[in-house]
């Protein structure tokens, strides 16, 4: 239901422009009067920092595309990283590209990316080519900067790895 009301006009990427009353690009928080002391300025929209709505909206991103606990201590109290998206399909078949149906890895299974903590790379493969609603990872590819990789199978990423992700120590994509 959250998915079909947040692309039903629920959230601002999906609201009709005519409904909203201006082109989404237009999501100004505020506009500087006429008041303002820089005429330049006058009639320009500008978007809070850090509004209500604004962490809202990221805290709901982090849960969509890293899940609610990346980092977990194991039986041993060493921390690993775990990925556990909540996407829904519709998200992996992006219209817009490759034809109508999405972007797609080498093995033909639909894919999603996003950078993590801003730099590092990660992609979902999306194998089952259904929702990804709590279903954890199989396998991770972790790439790190000087070309070696790390394969991990199962749902963890152990704690070396786990901590140079956090750390942001030479990891390129996930």
């Amino acid at each position: 239901q959250f998915y079909s009301e947040m692309r039903g006009g629920g959230m601002l990427p999906f609201m009709d422009p005519k409904v909203y009353g201006r082109s989404l690009m237009e999501c100004s928080s505020f506009i500087a009067s006429s008041a303002f002391l820089d005429p330049s300025v006058v009639g320009r929209g500008f978007l809070a920092r850090l509004s209500g709505s604004t962490a809202e909206f990221l805290s709901i991103w982090r849960l969509m595309f890293i899940g609610p606990n990346p980092y977990v201590m194991n039986d041993d109290g060493d921390v690993e990283m775990q990925l556990i998206p909540a996407l829904p399909m519709w998200l992996f078949e992006d219209k817009e590209t490759a034809g109508g149906e999405g972007k797609r890895d080498e093995d033909g299974n639909l894919v999603v990316s996003y950078k993590l903590f801003a730099s590092i790379m990660v992609t979902y493969h999306n194998t089952l080519g259904t929702d990804l609603f709590e279903v954890e990872p199989t396998s991770y590819i972790v790439t790190m900067t000087d070309g070696s990789t790390v394969e991990v199978e199962g749902s963890k990423i152990p704690t070396e790895t786990a901590v140079k992700i956090r750390k942001l120590l030479g990891v390129e994509t996930i």
